[in-house]
């Protein structure tokens, strides 16, 4: 399976670089994998193509403020973005210019209320850095730190809160589930209504998110780990519905991802938490997910792939020669897709 063979061409104009107002009122192209039809259409439309019994599942997880501007004490400007907390007080990081600084010397943030030091550097160029600070973490970093918004989003974000779901609830995560920004509070009563069912499930998204795939092959590409979690609630109530025959909808290839990854050997759902690496490309069987809200991915992603093993590769990638065609905006803050 070549890395080629996911690649699209993308003119740079359909970028999202903002977020629609209001959240539902985005584009969403809807997607009829086994009659291969597409249809046009607001995302606030997705109601249009929820059934009552239907399930939906999302990733609640929560992004942090994850990138801070620091000085040495020489005065030198040091950027640091969280990627992961690998205990009470020490984060693997990324640091930009990460060559100016040196085993043991120290990034102070803000004030002084939060300091970094280096303690190892790892294989991969990424930085273990240990924090002390006065007070509570979190409540400092919402304080002096910045959303970590995706590199190819050149627009300065007024709102953070525009890169967080509207039900967002616990987690550390270092990129949004973008499907999710989509959907309104309003929106999900309306669902509701309707005899929809909403359970949550939890991935921390990580900054492997946007890493591209480096190999030629891409079954010898690695995926990033991931912490996720399942409720035992959602448990409940998915297992309930493929039982009964009625569709598991995810919300996000995070989504996908947490639910396929938290299997038992008859296929069913189980409570669970753990990292996961799981990879997902065509010819993949779905054990969970039926159906996927997400937007549209960069070109030789794994989640281009993993839109292309829920359809049909050549038929996904007619989507989106459509999508572009059409004018849709592509990535974080573009529009969605709802493949059924």
């Amino acid at each position: 399976m070549l890395l080629s063979d996911y690649d699209y061409h993308l003119p740079e104009g359909l970028i999202g670089q903002t977020p629609t107002t209001p959240r539902d009122h985005s584009r969403l192209l809807v997607v009829d994998k086994t009659k291969k039809e597409i249809e046009h259409k607001k995302f606030y439309n997705i109601l249009d193509y929820l059934n009552k019994g239907d399930v939906l599942v999302r990733n609640s997880t929560k992004v942090i403020p994850a990138r801070l501007i620091g000085k040495k004490e020489s005065g030198a400007v040091m950027e640091v973005f969280l990627l992961k907390r690998l205990e009470l007080n020490r984060w693997e990081c990324l640091v930009r210019r990460a060559k100016k600084l040196k085993l043991d010397q120290t990034i102070i943030f803000g004030e002084g209320q939060l300091k970094a030091t280096l303690k190892e550097v790892k294989d991969d160029g990424n930085r273990i850095l240990e924090f002390t600070f006065d007070g509570v973490f979190e409540e400092i970093i919402h304080e002096l730190g910045q959303m970590p918004l995706p590199p190819y989003i050149t627009e300065k974000l007024e709102d953070g809160d525009r890169y967080q779901t509207v039900y967002a609830e616990k987690g550390e995560s270092v990129a949004a589930p973008t499907a999710g920004l989509h959907f309104t509070e309003e929106l999900f009563e309306k669902i509701a209504e309707k005899g929809v069912e909403v359970v949550d499930v939890y991935l921390e998204v990580g900054l492997g998110t946007f890493r591209p795939v480096q190999t030629k092959n891409v079954l010898e590409h690695k995926m990033h780990s991931e912490a996720f979690e399942v409720p035992e609630k959602t448990v409940e109530v998915v297992n309930r519905a493929k039982v009964e025959g009625r569709r598991v909808i995810a919300v996000g290839t995070t989504s996908v991802r947490t639910l396929e990854s938290a299997i038992d050997s008859c296929g069913n759902l189980i409570a669970t938490s753990g990292d996961t690496e799981i990879f997902i490309y065509p010819g993949y069987e779905f054990k969970i997910v039926d159906a996927l809200i997400t937007n549209f991915h960069l070109p030789k992603s794994t989640l281009l792939m993993l839109v292309s093993a829920l359809s049909e590769k050549d038929f996904m990638f007619s989507v989106y020669e459509e999508a572009v065609k059409e004018k849709y905006e592509f990535f974080s803050f573009g529009d969605a897709m709802f493949i059924y």
